[in-house]
């Protein structure tokens, strides 16, 4: 069963087409990293799955419910309810580049805030929730901490539990350790190595090739707004396809590990 499903997905910013008709289908525990240049329409597919950004025909169906629009009655294309796209979104988490922490809060009010806000859960249920989720990416000792006293990588941790907290059936990343200094993109990476193990379905968009060869269940490359090549990481990092494949990989791999 897929856990996340796009037909023929176009999306526009005015006069400009960034996604020109994307199919793509994750499965239920599979990781699959996306990657290309920039402009490709990586992070635009991402907000479009998160109902974050309208888009203009095709389907976009995350853990059994549509997003924007449902299916078509009467000949006509249907919008989805506001009321069922709140439902549907606390089912996806999302971490993006960018931290987007509370400043005011502590990281454990951070993890906090949606579950007992949103979901109004019983805050001592959801302090023990929380407390276990920063454990879990290695930051009980900052449960008191706020953002301005935690280094990037430790405020990135913090954004992949909030979104966590919410139990999502799945997780989208959004080059989250493109605002990281290099020695911190390890801690990131290793919470996310983790959550693959335990079977979390992932969709990355990342510009970490090591991350996506040894993680990835298939690696998508998008150039143009358009799925290009996907396959497994060895085959689409190893022995591209595609012209295009093989010039993008050209300019980001060191040369030891380009393809032959």
């Amino acid at each position: 069963m897929s856990a996340i499903r796009i037909g023929n997905l176009h999306k526009s910013y005015g006069a400009t087409p960034v996604l020109r008709g994307v199919d793509l289908e994750v499965a239920a525990g599979e990781v699959v990293c996306v990657i290309g240049p920039s402009g490709s329409g990586k992070s635009t597919l991402l907000a479009c799955l998160n109902g974050l950004e309208p888009f203009e025909s095709g389907e976009v169906v995350v853990d059994g419910q549509h997003i924007g629009w449902g299916p078509e009655r009467g000949g006509a294309r249907q919008r989805v309810p506001e009321r069922a796209m709140t439902l549907a979104r606390r089912r996806i988490g999302i971490v993006f580049q960018a931290f987007n922490l509370f400043p005011h809060m502590t990281a454990l009010g951070n993890v906090m805030e949606a579950p007992v806000q949103v979901l109004r859960r019983p805050r001592a249920a959801v302090e023990a929730e929380a407390r276990a989720l920063l454990a879990r990416v290695g930051l009980a000792h900052k449960a008191d901490a706020y953002p301005a006293d935690l280094s990037g990588g430790q405020q990135q941790r913090v954004a992949i539990a909030r979104a966590l907290a919410m139990q999502p059936a799945v997780m989208l990343f959004d080059e989250v350790t493109s605002a990281l200094d290099p020695e911190l993109v390890g801690e990131v990476l290793a919470v996310m190595r983790k959550l693959a193990e335990e079977g979390m379905t992932m969709l990355v968009v990342t510009h970490e090739m090591g991350f996506a060869r040894d993680v990835a269940d298939r690696v998508v490359f998008m150039d143009a707004g358009l799925v290009v090549e996907q396959g497994p990481p060895a085959a689409v990092l190893g022995n591209p396809r595609e012209p295009r494949t093989r010039s993008f990989l050209g300019r980001v791999l060191r040369p030891e590990t380009q393809p032959a």
